[in-house]
């Protein structure tokens, strides 16, 4: 399937103070992006302003790192690119990463580089290993939600919500079960966005909706890879979506459309 390619790329970081009020207006009414705001906005955000979507986030280098071997990653990614994953974040109900990103990064999982509204927090944390200071537990007035196994005691502020989830075999959980759960808290829109094996597994489940894959000119050579997927013997199995491709000051976005909604 050929690539949407705006012609040249469009540039996406740049938006304008009233475009990003309208986004957010039509995300908070769940309609459809007004043809007033234009191309390349109306284009990209548009299904972000829809009542339902699981959105995948990653940024990586031109050969598919997220990090050095010894995990230094701040930051493959320029500062338009930041500010571009902070809009994502201000369209969603609820953020989501591992509890391996939650350890190693320590994000604060807020908007501070755009208007709008922080999402809840959720870490997915199957054996109770996210320190009680974590950035993510900040008492904000924004909900936290740590997923776990069932009947496992987190010591952690009353304020803090335990959702416990079914853990496989593998000690993993199932992608579905996590979103329904999500889904079950009132959370329709929600942002995936670290690290690579929890994106991964909601890629390879089928669950994404969109993935915004953002490319640094950036070559590191060794270090940990952004998606890895189960094998596959003929590229008639790969994964091919329709995508437009933006700019994003000196990275680019490839925004793949997963699904037909």
């Amino acid at each position: 399937m050929p690539f949407n390619l705006p012609a040249p790329f469009a540039s996406a970081a740049d938006v304008p103070d009233a475009v990003w009020a309208a986004i957010r207006s039509a995300a908070r009414a769940g309609d459809d992006l007004s043809i007033a705001v234009a191309k390349p906005w109306r284009d990209l955000f548009a299904p972000l302003c829809r009542p339902d979507f699981v959105l995948g986030q990653l940024g990586q280098s031109l050969d598919g790192r997220i990090a050095t071997p010894a995990g230094h990653s701040h930051y493959i990614n320029g500062p338009k690119a930041i500010v571009h994953l902070h809009r994502l974040r201000a369209l969603a109900d609820a953020v989501v990463v591992g509890i391996g990103t939650a350890i190693a990064d320590d994000p604060m999982l807020t908007v501070r580089h755009v208007e709008g509204k922080n999402p809840a927090r959720i870490v997915i944390d199957p054996t109770g290993r996210l320190p009680a200071a974590a950035k993510s537990l900040t008492p904000d007035g924004t909900r936290r939600c740590i997923l776990t196994k069932a009947n496992h005691q987190l010591d952690v502020a009353d304020d803090i919500e335990i959702i416990p989830i079914r853990v496989g075999d593998q000690g993993k959980f199932d992608p579905v079960d996590l979103i329904a759960a999500l889904n079950g808290l009132g959370f329709r829109r929600i942002l995936v966005e670290g690290g690579a094996a929890t994106l991964s597994a909601f890629l390879a489940a089928g669950c994404l909706d969109r993935l915004h894959l953002v490319v640094a000119p950036l070559i590191i050579g060794s270090g940990q890879i952004g998606l890895a997927l189960p094998p596959i013997e003929k590229l008639d199995a790969a994964i091919r979506p329709p995508t437009g491709i933006y700019q994003l000051g000196s990275d680019v976005l490839f925004d793949c459309a997963l699904s037909q909604s």
